[in-house]
């Protein structure tokens, strides 16, 4: 770290930290800003910021105000998130600064402020998390997302075999290795610019985190079938399900921002498939679904959620959402998931999934949508993988976690519709 990287990290936190925003479009606009930064100074910056959000309880604990004090946040950071020395930082700190940052490191072995201090998670969501869990287990949890996440790929199958996909990156020198439970995934240990990568440019391979990719399996989706992505987002989900059907049958990706589907387009084209359909929707109850009421083989409904699974890569989420908006997405899943539900025929089916991992937004959403809707039934997913040959048993719903399974905190459950009477 250089004092024009500091000044830079300092200038980010200050408008980070007030979590008004995505900490990912912060940082975008931020060296939109400042193209003279050059690619090693991005790193250093965004590493350093990142580092003060996955921290950012233990920083608030001992500093008022973290962003109206955002030098000594990002000295924290670098300090708690990054294993500086503060010796190393002498000719960029004064006096007191250094004072401040021997208390923090003291104080950071014995931080006695609680658990939500300790786990690195606000009290509201350490309140939510202690309604289901002991607190070894929500410390296990905070621990286990304050790790940055690796990089997962996808493995077209239309364009390639994982075998040989892997052996290439490993030639290349990359730290690549088959994730253990996805057929099609691999696991890259560094940081890399795989967008730059030809393979990634042809269409070979996609960013999917590990969990993601199960899910695609649980949809199960065949040749011909009809299927229907009901919150499709940009796509990445469908693109798999899109491969898996070996670019037969019709995929009907809905969502309700234009933007997202416009960001599918480019990517069906490089991953080869032509079998999907994008089709921006109004809301779930939009007409326009109305011609596949009671016709789709399969739905899936990878619903608005929380994403609080995905705090790996997304620390900042924890501060911007709250008992309140986790309220409203409650009643927006159990819409969304009841007018789904209309699109599947007998025998047909349903596939909801989070990446969330509130029991609110998971297990007891199923309940409440099979206790309203007899005439579906609940698989298990365990079996469902095992016929895959992906040895995974979560029991009957799926349920991935950062610190078990190193994959994004991902929630599934199947439902068939049964025969028609």
């Amino acid at each position: 770290m250089n004092i024009l990287r500091l000044d830079h990290t300092a200038s980010l936190l200050a408008e980070m930290l007030t979590f008004k925003q995505p900490a990912d479009a912060v940082l975008s606009a931020y060296f939109r800003e400042h193209k003279k930064l050059g690619r090693q100074d991005r790193h250093e910056i965004a590493e350093t910021a990142f580092a003060a959000l996955r921290h950012y309880q233990k920083i608030s604990a001992a500093l008022r105000r973290p962003y109206a004090q955002p030098k000594k946040a990002a000295l924290a950071a670098l300090v708690l998130g990054r294993s500086v020395n503060i010796s190393s930082l002498k000719d960029m700190i004064d006096d007191e600064e250094t004072e401040f940052l021997s208390r923090l490191k003291a104080r950071k072995q014995e931080f006695s402020d609680g658990l939500n201090t300790a786990a690195e998670l606000p009290e509201w969501l350490v309140a939510q998390l202690k309604k289901h869990h002991g607190d070894d287990e929500i410390l296990r949890f905070g621990r286990s997302i304050s790790q940055p996440a690796p990089l997962d790929l996808r493995v077209n199958t239309l364009k390639a075999k994982r075998d040989k996909v892997l052996a290439a990156l490993q030639d290349e020198g990359l730290r690549a290795e088959a994730t253990p439970f996805s057929p099609w995934g691999i696991r890259l240990r560094d940081k890399t610019a795989i967008n730059h990568h030809r393979l990634f440019s042809d269409g070979t391979l996609e960013v999917q985190d590990e969990g993601s990719q199960l899910l695609a399996l649980l949809v199960g989706a065949k040749r011909g079938e009809i299927v229907v992505d009901f919150c499709a987002g940009a796509g990445g989900k469908t693109l798999a399900v899109g491969a898996q059907m070996a670019n037969k049958g019709r995929i009907y990706a809905f969502d309700i921002a234009e933007k997202r589907l416009a960001n599918l387009k480019p990517r069906m084209t490089r991953a080869g498939l032509t079998n999907i359909h994008p089709e921006r929707i109004s809301s779930e109850h939009d007409p326009r679904t109305g011609r596949l009421k009671g016709k789709a083989d399969r739905v899936l409904v990878d619903a608005p959620c929380s994403g609080l699974g995905t705090l790996r890569r997304n620390p900042d989420l924890k501060y911007r959402q709250s008992p309140e908006t986790v309220a409203k997405l409650l009643e927006q899943q159990a819409s969304i998931l009841a007018a789904a539900a209309e699109l599947v025929k007998p025998q047909g089916r349903l596939v909801y999934a989070t990446c969330s991992i509130l029991p609110e937004e998971n297990e007891l959403q199923v309940e409440r949508f099979l206790a309203g809707h007899p005439d579906f039934t609940l698989l298990d997913c365990a079996e469902l993988l095992k016929q895959t040959k992906v040895d995974l048993d979560t029991g009957k719903y799926l349920r991935l976690d950062s610190a078990a399974h190193q994959t994004d905190g991902f929630f599934a459950a199947v439902m068939q519709r049964k025969d028609a009477v």
